[in-house]
């Protein structure tokens, strides 16, 4: 160590005293530096960014996805007096058939659901809403009537006119099922005339069968000429009627 007292020279202990103070001044810099590193290195460790995950609920992640309750309720459908046994269907599943005295019930999951019933190549359909411990009833019926009309297989005469010593028939085959058929329609009249050997008016009746391949979902219309007896004149018909129909 330096010995002042030995050595008188002022300067050197200055330089001696100044050398200390700058040795004690940069180990507090150091030592204040350090300890704001470290409070700064606290601070950032501190703070946790917001939303950082996703919301939990019941350990589940939360989604729109619909998620089913598996509850039921009732629904009734019902064609009434339309006479026919048709596939039904709920959300496009076949779930059997109803019919006029066979209506369907049963058990469906709770929510929004189509009910459609199908008459050959025509269908209906109705939205209905299911809810626990709550009946839905549905009546087809009505729309039946109004937009399929027929719900088997049919013919009808939509005209007639005199034609020579006959009628001209005009049938319409209808076939609303679902493959195509070979159809038939017994027809008769009934018609008075008076007969040439006697001058006096007989009432006969005359016969015959129209037939006409439909195909599916269409009408298919044809013409049958029936004639009447030969030996008279002055001739009146009523108007003819169908009989038996047959499909193939």
């Amino acid at each position: 160590m330096y010995d002042f007292k030995k050595n008188g020279d002022p300067s050197m202990k200055i330089i001696m005293l100044l050398a200390i103070f700058i040795t004690l001044g940069f180990i507090l810099a150091t030592g204040c530096v350090g300890q704001i590193k470290k409070d700064n290195g606290s601070v950032n460790t501190s703070i946790s960014p917001a939303y950082t995950f996703s919301p939990i609920v019941n350990n589940t992640t939360v989604s729109n996805a619909t998620i089913k309750s598996g509850l039921n309720g009732t629904l009734k459908v019902s064609i009434s007096s339309w006479n026919a046994e048709l596939p039904l269907f709920i959300d496009s599943t076949s779930v059997g058939t109803v019919a006029m005295d066979k209506p369907f019930m049963g058990m469906v999951e709770e929510g929004n659901h189509t009910v459609k019933v199908c008459a050959g190549t025509k269908c209906v359909e109705e939205e209905v809403e299911i809810k626990f411990a709550k009946q839905v009833f549905i009546d087809f019926s009505e729309r039946l009537k109004k937009e399929v009309v027929f719900p088997v297989p049919t013919a009808q005469i939509i005209d007639y006119y005199r034609s020579g010593d006959g009628v001209g028939i005009v049938v319409e085959f209808i076939n609303p099922s679902v493959k195509d058929l070979v159809m038939s329609a017994d027809i008769s009249d009934g018609y008075t005339y008076i007969y040439t050997r006697t001058n006096q008016r007989t009432a006969e009746t005359v016969r015959g069968r129209a037939s006409a391949t439909v195909k599916s979902g269409q009408r298919q219309t044809t013409v049958l000429t029936l004639s009447f007896a030969s030996d008279g004149y002055s001739y009146l018909f009523d108007a003819p009627v169908i009989g038996k129909i047959t499909t193939n």
